[in-house]
């Protein structure tokens, strides 16, 4: 659920599964879900298990976590004595951990554990998703930025800093913001759980 080469996120096996990969004239990027064993053969032994298992953020535990590292070709041309950001390729991988049962489940236990685990992946699902908005509005704020008198393009390099720490900050303001609804008393969190938990 919270993000930056960044995180995200409601990990730890050293698998990476799934990887999906999108590659164009714009960038690249790269989803994959990495798996962290819960042991359990009950909708109650697996949430605590996630709670033992979990990834941490902070002193605390998660169910499932987002995080994402972003890298970029930049292309910076002179242009008479002031010089112009041209091109920006972003290189992001987004990372989703989530929990995975040691065994596999049967009857009620599974059914329960599907909609569990399907509701989770759609919730971090969206973290990417806010997460790919945040690259796109870094690619439409300093594509095309000048500076003046930078005839060597080092000045322009500082003046992007600020459209990329405003975007940055924005993604993770809407992360928590979403978060904050979601795990509330009654929330799409909170019904997930106690639809594992005890079957409502």
């Amino acid at each position: 659920m919270r993000g930056r080469t960044a995180a995200t996120g409601m990990a730890t096996l050293a698998l990476l599964t799934c990887a999906v990969v999108a590659a164009g004239a714009e960038g690249r990027v790269v989803e994959q879900e990495k798996p962290y064993v819960i042991e359990g053969n009950s909708g109650i032994e697996l949430y605590r298990s996630i709670g033992e298992r979990g990834p941490r953020l902070g002193v605390a535990r998660a169910i499932a976590h987002t995080n994402f590292k972003l890298t970029w070709s930049r292309k910076y041309e002179p242009q008479g004595n002031a010089c112009t950001l041209v091109s920006a390729r972003p290189n992001l991988v987004i990372t989703y951990t989530l929990p995975k049962p040691a065994k596999p489940l049967s009857g009620d236990a599974a059914a329960r554990w599907k909609i569990f685990i399907d509701g989770i992946r759609k919730h971090e699902k969206v973290h990417g998703e806010m997460i790919r908005e945040m690259v796109a509005r870094i690619e439409k704020t300093t594509i095309g930025m000048s500076a003046p008198d930078d005839p060597k393009c080092v000045k322009i390099r500082k003046a992007i800093l600020v459209p990329l720490s405003e975007a940055s900050l924005a993604q993770r303001q809407q992360s928590r913001d979403f978060d904050r609804v979601e795990m509330s008393e009654g929330g799409n969190m909170h019904r997930l759980i106690l639809g594992l938990v005890n079957g409502q």
